[in-house]
């Protein structure tokens, strides 16, 4: 079975013009490194010094033929973690279908991308309108991003938006976002508008309680973005009095 990462990878190849979507992708997945020790195993290979990084156990441990030690990161952190040290990524060596080689320089761009932070402005908006000229990539890539924060972000518009002193830009307003779980979020979104190959884009975030005033005027004019719920697991059935699980009842 093909994972999100697989998959990403082979549009990459059919179209170049994916890959921007590829690696927002590998930011954001759960991936599991090998340890040799407390630090990450590295393979010294003709394509220089490696850190071995799979999406699946399953793919880790077939790779290593057994058990390995391994500790699960998000792509952001392992990017972020081997920058400056000139070691590259080996990504799901084996059989899968998104086996590769990221160099030392993809690892060091891929830090640079993640690493980007949100500047905190004081702006008064004089205008909220419709959103107009978002070009598709940004959409696609926000409601790629929106889609994976189901019970974090209970709703996002975009709008255009002008402030005082004329300046314009758009903006997209977030919904009942905890505190602490708004620096994230900022993040990841930061990283759709640098992935969506937008030149010089800007993209400011406004973050809403459900009782906000403005509120309404964002659900009126915005792009509305679909992100499902939640769901969380039922609870089991509390048993009768004096029920063992492990016994079953006989039945006669």
């Amino acid at each position: 079975m093909d994972t999100l990462l697989d998959v990403a990878y082979r549009a990459m190849q059919e179209d170049e013009a994916q890959a921007p979507a590829f690696y927002a992708r590998f930011l954001e997945a759960e991936l599991f490194v090998l340890l040799e020790g407390e630090q990450p195993m590295v393979l010294e290979t003709s394509d220089g010094a490696l850190v071995l990084v799979f999406d699946l156990e399953e793919r880790m441990a077939a790779f290593g033929e057994g058990p390995s030690d391994y500790v699960a990161l998000s792509g952001r952190r392992i990017a972020r973690m081997l920058a400056g040290q000139g070691v590259g990524i080996g990504l799901n060596l084996g059989e899968a279908p998104s086996a590769m080689v990221l160099p030392a320089e993809a690892v060091e761009w891929l830090a640079g991308a993640a690493a980007g932070e949100d500047e905190a402005v004081e702006a008064r908006p004089v205008e909220i309108s419709q959103p107009a000229g978002v070009p598709e990539a940004l959409i696609m890539a926000l409601d790629g991003k929106l889609a994976n924060m189901g019970g974090v972000v209970g709703a996002a518009h975009l709008v255009s938006v002008r402030y005082e002193g004329g300046a314009a830009g758009h903006m997209l307003a977030l919904v009942n976002v905890p505190e602490a779980a708004k620096a994230g979020v900022s993040e990841a979104l930061s990283e759709a508008l640098r992935f969506s190959g937008v030149e010089a884009g800007q993209l400011d975030l406004a973050f809403l309680a459900t009782d906000d005033a403005h509120l309404a005027r964002f659900e009126r004019v915005g792009l509305g973005f679909e992100i499902p719920e939640l769901v969380l697991p039922k609870a089991p059935a509390p048993m009768a009095p004096g029920m063992d699980p492990d016994k079953p009842p006989i039945l006669r």
